[in-house]
């Protein structure tokens, strides 16, 4: 199978390949999605195939509006709707009670299912035109770093999707926020492209989950995307290192091998010349780094690197989002400069 490579102004196109349970790949503000009928269970089954994504690892269903969250979801509490108002479209996805109309291939097998309104004019072309939620995981292969731009998305999927929709380089860079809305109080499954500090403003308290910050276990399951397995990695090991930015760079600079690369911010580059090294921005702009996290580690896998070692943003905004990626792909083996100052 060709994949094909769809312009913007082709979005009625994209739709009728999702409409007849077909694979398009879609960009969001966040990250580009493997798109397919989310109520279609075979059509979905695909996107497991393509990707090679373990079966219990629900996906998300994007909406065009607030509106549509009756139609698949049960007992949408008011607070759904505020969040709604303040961050939609946006990178805010929200776990509710789910209708029976939606596949446990969707939701794998869970009761609940993650909904979200993409920030993202040729997504939501494609939604209104296709007249269904579209389930839509990053469209990478599974376990590796998320795709930003189209030629990533070819890089992983060419052969695999039935076509690939062109918008440009994703404007936010990682996965939306994931709000659990079924407890009380809401609880954070993945940090994202919206701020805990934003949601916190609407939501007053927001629990933070276990697995936010460390590794599941086999025989826990996930509850949202991202919870459970290896993500993001690149083919070397990662090391991410937090603490203060001066730090952090002297310390990866004393430990680093002749054979590693370096993800870091703009100010420290220098001190990694002779090194392969991915610019993450600077240390001040969460923005860009966000931007170009994934693209740093999927950089490396055309090197000859034997590890990667990275800097790491604080939790603040979106560091924490930044962060959780970085500590993913590395299997969070994390070690704190602040902690080693003594040893650097």
């Amino acid at each position: 199978m060709n994949t094909k490579r769809l312009t913007i102004a082709e979005s009625a196109a994209a739709a009728e390949i999702l409409r007849r349970g077909g694979l398009v790949a879609l960009p969001t503000e966040t990250v580009y999605g493997l798109g397919a009928n989310g109520l279609d269970a075979a059509a979905v089954r695909r996107i497991f195939e393509a990707k090679g994504r373990p079966q219990d690892n629900p996906l998300i269903l994007h909406i065009p509006d607030a509106g549509w969250l009756e139609r698949y979801c049960l007992d949408v509490p008011e607070l759904a709707y505020w969040l709604a108002a303040a961050f939609w479209p946006g990178p805010l996805t929200m776990i509710l009670r789910r209708r029976p109309i939606v596949p446990d291939a969707t939701t794998g097998g869970l009761t609940t299912v993650g909904v979200r309104c993409p920030r993202h004019e040729a997504a939501l072309a494609v939604i209104a035109a296709a007249d269904v939620p579209i389930a839509a995981p990053s469209a990478n292969t599974s376990g590796r770093p998320s795709c930003t731009t189209a030629a990533d998305v070819l890089e992983d999927m060419d052969g695999k999707v039935d076509a690939v929709l062109d918008g440009g380089p994703c404007a936010v860079g990682v996965e939306s926020t994931i709000l659990d809305l079924t407890v009380t109080p809401p609880r954070l499954l993945r940090p994202g492209g919206l701020p805990l500090e934003e949601l916190q403003r609407v939501c007053g308290t927001v629990a933070v989950d276990e697995a936010v910050t460390r590794q599941m276990g086999e025989g826990e399951h996930p509850r949202a995307p991202g919870m459970k397995y290896r993500h993001y990695a690149p083919k070397a090991p990662v090391t991410v290192v937090t603490g203060e930015a001066e730090r952090s760079a002297a310390y990866i600079r004393a430990q680093i091998t002749p054979s590693g690369g370096v993800i870091c911010f703009d100010e420290y580059a220098p001190l990694f010349a002779q090194y392969p090294v991915q610019r993450l921005g600077s240390a001040a702009d969460k923005g860009e780094q966000a931007r170009r996290v994934f693209d740093a580690l999927r950089a490396f896998d055309a090197t000859g690197v034997t590890e990667i070692w990275a800097q790491c943003p604080d939790n603040a905004g979106l560091g924490f989002a930044i962060g959780n990626r970085l500590k993913k792909a590395a299997g969070f083996h994390v070690i704190d400069a602040d902690g080693e100052e003594g040893r650097v």
